[in-house]
Parts: C-alpha cells; sequence; structure tokens
C-alpha cells in the first residue's frame, strides 16, 4: 500500500479523475516512495524541519507547479509512461546543502529520464526551478539558520548510509491555497 498521509487516496493503478475545463490550479507533480522508505524520510523531517513550517511529509518533487490548464495533458502523458516502463531505481545518496536547509540527494536516471520527457512535452510552459534540469532530493530541513543547518549537514553525513530502492509510482497534487489535494496516483508497470 502507498504511504495514505501523503498520497490522500487508497492504492490504485490507474485512476480516472476529473480535470475542470479551465483549472487555474498549479499541479504537483511528486515521485513515490516505498512505505518503509517513505517512514525513514517522514522520521528524519519531522525530527529536523522546524514543526511550524512541516506542513508536508518528505517528498521527492518533479514538478512544483505545471500549470492547471494542461493538468489533463499532463495527468494523460504520465499515465502513459507509467504504464510503459518498470519502476526505476533510486538511491538516496548524499546529504545536500541546501544554504539554510539540509536534503538527500536522490540519483534515479530512470526518473530523470522520465521527468525530462514531460519537461520537454511542456516546454515553455514550465517557469522556475521546473523549466531546467532536475536535482532530485528530499529536503529534511528548512529555513533554519546557516549554522544549525551546517551542523545537521555534518551529522547526518558522518553516518548516513545510501538507501536502494525503487519508486513504485507518480503521484499528481493541485494546489489550492498552499494545501495538497490529490488528483491520482499512477503505478509504473510491474516487473517481468
Amino acid at each position: 500500500m502507498l504511504h495514505p498521509r501523503l498520497y490522500g487516496l487508497a492504492e490504485c493503478s490507474r485512476p480516472t479523475i476529473a480535470v475542470p475545463m479551465i483549472d487555474r490550479s498549479p499541479h504537483l507533480v511528486l515521485a513515490v516512495w516505498p512505505d518503509a522508505v517513505q517512514a525513514r524520510l517522514d522520521d528524519l523531517r519531522r525530527t529536523h524541519y522546524p514543526p511550524e513550517r512541516n506542513r508536508h511529509p518528505a517528498h521527492c518533487t518533479l514538478f512544483h507547479a505545471v500549470p492547471g490548464m494542461v493538468a489533463a495533458e499532463l495527468v494523460d502523458r504520465i499515465a502513459r509512461l507509467t504504464a510503459q516502463a518498470p519502476p526505476p531505481a533510486a538511491r538516496i545518496d548524499r546529504v545536500v546543502d541546501l544554504d539554510r536547509g539540509t536534503a538527500l540527494g536522490v540519483f534515479s536516471p530512470g526518473l530523470v529520464a522520465m521527468r525530462e520527457q514531460l519537461a520537454d512535452h511542456f516546454h515553455g510552459l514550465l517557469t522556475g526551478g521546473d523549466a531546467v534540469p532536475a536535482r532530485l532530493h528530499v529536503t529534511i530541513q528548512n529555513k533554519v539558520d546557516r549554522p544549525t543547518a551546517r551542523a545537521l549537514q555534518r551529522a547526518v553525513g558522518a553516518s548516513w548510509v545510501p538507501i536502494d530502492t525503487a519508486i513504485p509510482a507518480i503521484a499528481v497534487h493541485r494546489i489550492i491555497d498552499g494545501a495538497w489535494h490529490s488528483a491520482g496516483i499512477w503505478r509504473f508497470r510491474a516487473k517481468r
């Protein structure tokens, strides 16, 4: 089963969603972690993220804000891509310095290739960090002072053991007033 707090849905393989004809809400696209990996990342985030700012579970963002006007096309593309590919391998392999925060770097050539296909398809509609090549990561601390961030980076870096896993699915959320509203989860094709 996929992590219910993050994705807000029971596990499903090809959900059908109703997308309004003109949807102005940006859409967030996330990689889905297996439950055990999600629990470990959530624990790190709960421990180190400022509690007053920690409104979401740990996550790996593929796109922060795909325009809502292409939501139906976005989910159609994701459904096609996930139906054609096995779960991409991923390695959470290093500590990343975010200046006033700390993240864990994600190495996944298969996931990056899929993201690049989506980025090429929606070229000209993406802005900011969505319009540049991916630097996949999971933020476990943000908006702290620099010494606090550096201390966590040293502590986690000294003991971090890479996590090897596979990405079972992609999730899409509508963002309305800063809140995430699940639009669906698309599972990658099972390995044969």
